[in-house]
């Protein structure tokens, strides 16, 4: 077993049974589930809705390097630049070209996966440029010195408690200041850091072919601000957010927000097509989107599983699935966590080091039944470890075991040969430290079932 599997097994059993985890978890997401429901309630015909979605994520991905090329054309046509990169490496490299080319030292960001995943703060740190998290929750965990722990609240592990102990000791605020003082006292430190910025750094949330545009979806303002002020606006997103038409944002900012936070609609939706033009009053001069692959096309190339990109960052399947709500996001060790993560990480970054993350599943289907693009996830989990054994990335402890317990299975002869105390004897001796240190393990009865009916129709 790898050592990332190792880790992922004993950081799981921490955190299942860190019960304060665990009330913060459940309380955040009682919360979600409440306002989801509500959500949900409001929208006619929703799984239509999900099948359409999904069509159009297919015809997407299907027809991929025609909308990206139609995006760059109509994107350059209204005066921006378009830089694709293959890897983190390049993306951060032609990052730091155009912070350099134009003196920047301070940039602000808004809430991004795609910077979490190259690493962008990390990077700019080593090159001396300050790199501020605008979006309330990314700046608590940037105070931390952690990653996201979810795609879409990324201090959901934390209490006010928390969040007022961290307040306290970096700015002197109350320790028993409320979530609203706390809110209050971001906005002040970071308002004049929009002003000050030399630059500005966004995700999108999606890239609309027709019209050449990027679409950011958010809550507090912070994106609109980060987009506004500086001089420069660097927008960095994966190559697998487009979608065709414009007309196609009257679904998918509504699916989006409901299945992410229960809104009906986010806040704020700002669909910015290039740089300032000479008769309008703010904007930045220079405008990049930068299109990032960095596996991608992996994952493009398995035809069974390429439904993958067609998430957009819901967090719906993160909030259902059992084995997230008790072990949480920081133990996956991943840029994309939950079963999203699952299924997308091992395409991204090596089946070797992250096939475990396939088998950190229960397939109860509740992934599946939330996703807004109705991708198959609890399949592709399934399809993820296939690949794993056909590509030999298993022990071989693990693949005799298996190829024992086929055989016994197929055999009602080789089942029946231990009688119910043999068996017994042989969990309790065998599987009793992996299996049963947390559980009660399961009493295997005296005698099988076949005997059972054979000595029952005897008796008949």
């Amino acid at each position: 077993m790898s050592t990332d599997a190792d880790e992922f097994l004993v950081t799981s059993e921490q955190k299942a049974f860190d019960m304060g985890h665990r009330r913060i978890i459940n309380f955040n997401m009682g919360r979600y589930d409440a306002a989801v429901e509500r959500g949900l309630s409001k929208i006619i015909n929703l799984e239509n809705i999900k099948k359409k979605g999904h069509v159009i994520k297919w015809r997407v991905m299907e027809n991929l390097d025609k909308y990206l090329l139609e995006f760059e054309t109509n994107f350059q046509r209204r005066g921006g630049k378009v830089i694709w990169a293959n890897n983190a490496e390049e993306a951060n490299a032609e990052i730091l070209k155009i912070l350099n080319r134009h003196n920047v030292k301070t940039i602000v960001k808004s809430k991004s996966m795609v910077t979490e995943e190259i690493q962008l703060n990390e990077f700019l740190e080593h090159n001396h440029i300050e790199s501020l998290e605008t979006d309330l929750g990314e700046y608590i965990v940037q105070l931390l010195g952690q990653r996201p722990y979810h795609i879409v609240t990324p201090a959901m592990h934390l209490s006010k408690g928390d969040i007022a102990k961290l307040f306290n000791e970096h700015f002197g605020t109350p320790i028993d200041s409320t979530p609203e003082e706390l809110t209050q006292k971001a906005r002040e430190l970071l308002r004049e850091k929009y002003v000050q910025a030399d630059a500005g750094i966004t995700g999108a949330n999606f890239l609309i072919a027709d019209s050449g545009s990027i679409a950011i979806s958010e809550n507090e303002g912070n994106a609109r601000l980060t987009t506004t002020f500086p001089k420069v606006h660097i927008a960095i997103t994966g190559i697998e957010k487009i979608i065709p038409s414009m007309a196609d944002l009257d679904m998918f900012w509504p699916m989006l927000a409901t299945h992410g936070t229960g809104q009906n609609i986010t806040v704020y939706n700002t669909i910015l097509s290039g740089p300032r033009k000479p008769d309008e009053t703010d904007g930045p001069e220079e405008m990049y989107v930068i299109l990032l692959d960095n596996g991608r096309t992996n994952l493009l190339a398995q035809r069974e599983q390429r439904q993958g990109l067609y998430c957009i960052r819901c967090g719906a399947c993160l909030n259902g699935c059992p084995v997230y709500r008790n072990i949480g996001g920081h133990t996956y060790e991943t840029t994309y966590s939950g079963p999203i993560g699952s299924i997308i990480e091992p395409h991204l970054n090596g089946m070797e080091a992250f096939k475990h993350l396939s088998y950190a599943s229960s397939l109860c289907g509740k992934c599946t039944e939330v996703c807004p693009v109705k991708i198959d996830i609890h399949k592709m989990l399934l399809l993820n470890r296939r690949d794993a054994v056909n590509q030999g990335l298993i022990t071989s402890k693990e693949k005799f075991g298996w190829k024992a317990w086929k055989r016994g299975m197929l055999s009602r002869k080789l089942t029946d040969y231990f009688n119910g105390k043999t068996k017994n004897w042989l969990l309790k001796t065998f599987f009793k430290k992996s299996w049963g240190n947390t559980r009660i393990m399961p009493v295997v009865a005296e005698k099988s079932f076949s005997t059972q009916w054979g000595e029952k129709e005897k008796a008949e």
